[in-house]
């Protein structure tokens, strides 16, 4: 039959739905099963304005950077995922917003894995996603986030594609960031913030600066000074999120995030000494789909699968 003939003749879907999770605020987690069996999940977030969606992507799966407040890293480090797979989540998330009524209008690679590991692909994949020819979505609705692997911000500046870019920073100070970020014992915070200097120089991007709020670990008030002297002169942008809880490390710890009152206290002291800074929400805490509680998990407390755009 004709229909057959066609369908053998084209390469089928990178990725599957696996499992379709959604949360009290509206976000969408997808679990989304590979060729080879492997899953990885992908995240839709209801904008503000009610025809909106952002989307979080990932680049490999699992992740190798062992910080140790993120749940995606306690499954280790898997493989990349190929272009087209990065794509297919693409895809899969814009079908998700229009099934709600509303527009992808941003993407962040900031799902599992470490983008600048996989940025040959990582980039293949943006250059199909928004290039006018093809995707046409736009290369400033792009960001690419990063631990802090200086070779990958440079590179990354080198292919001139534009994208934003956010550095996860997560302490003012090398010691208490390689703590809980091993990526910091290589690459120092001065290092970093040099790289994406020539970054934001050769783009004109204003970087964004990721900083997790971890009580008792990188919330006083004094490591939000240092964090301020830090950015004096640049025009980056702090991105402030509270620990979204995720069991014990891999460290045997258990971390626990910052109260409101130290939150709002750490960023009022930012804003004093002149940084520009918010304090982000975090969306889907209640099916793991925020900021660093990504791990490709099956069944979670009982849930059932369900159709991608389903109810």
């Amino acid at each position: 039959m004709l229909e057959t003939r066609l369908q053998s003749s084209f390469a089928p879907e990178a990725a599957h739905p696996a499992m379709r999770q959604v949360s009290e605020d509206g976000t969408v987690k997808l679990l989304l099963r590979l060729h080879d069996g492997r899953t990885v999940e992908s995240v839709l977030m209801p904008d503000y304005h009610e025809d909106r969606a952002a989307g979080c992507i990932s680049s490999q799966v699992g992740c190798a950077m062992a910080c140790d407040f993120c749940a995606t890293t306690q499954t280790g480090f898997e493989r990349n995922l190929t272009s087209g797979e990065i794509i297919e989540q693409f895809l899969h998330l814009q079908r998700e917003a229009r099934s709600a009524g509303r527009m992808l209008r941003t993407i962040v690679f900031m799902g599992m894995g470490e983008p600048m590991l996989n940025l040959k692909n990582v980039l293949a994949a943006v250059r199909r996603i928004a290039d006018p020819r093809l995707g046409a979505f736009g290369w400033r609705q792009i960001t690419i986030s990063t631990v802090g692997v200086v070779p990958g911000i440079d590179e990354l500046r080198e292919s001139g594609l534009g994208v934003h870019l956010a550095v996860s920073l997560h302490a003012p100070d090398d010691i208490t960031r390689a703590d809980i970020l091993p990526m910091g014992r290589r690459f120092p915070v001065r290092e970093v913030l040099a790289a994406a200097d020539r970054y934001q120089e050769s783009s004109g991007r204003i970087t964004t600066i990721q900083y997790c709020l971890l009580e008792g670990v990188n919330d006083s008030l004094e490591q939000a000074r240092e964090l301020a002297r830090l950015l004096d002169g640049r025009r980056m942008h702090v991105n402030l999120l509270r620990y979204n809880p995720t069991g014990l490390s891999l460290r045997g710890r258990t971390y626990a995030p910052s109260s409101m009152v130290q939150t709002e206290a750490f960023l009022e002291e930012l804003r004093a000494q002149g940084a520009v800074a918010h304090l982000r929400r975090a969306r889907g805490p209640d099916i793991d789909a925020a900021c660093g509680q990504l791990r490709k998990r099956e069944n979670p407390a009982g849930e059932r699968p369900a159709a991608a755009g389903g109810p």
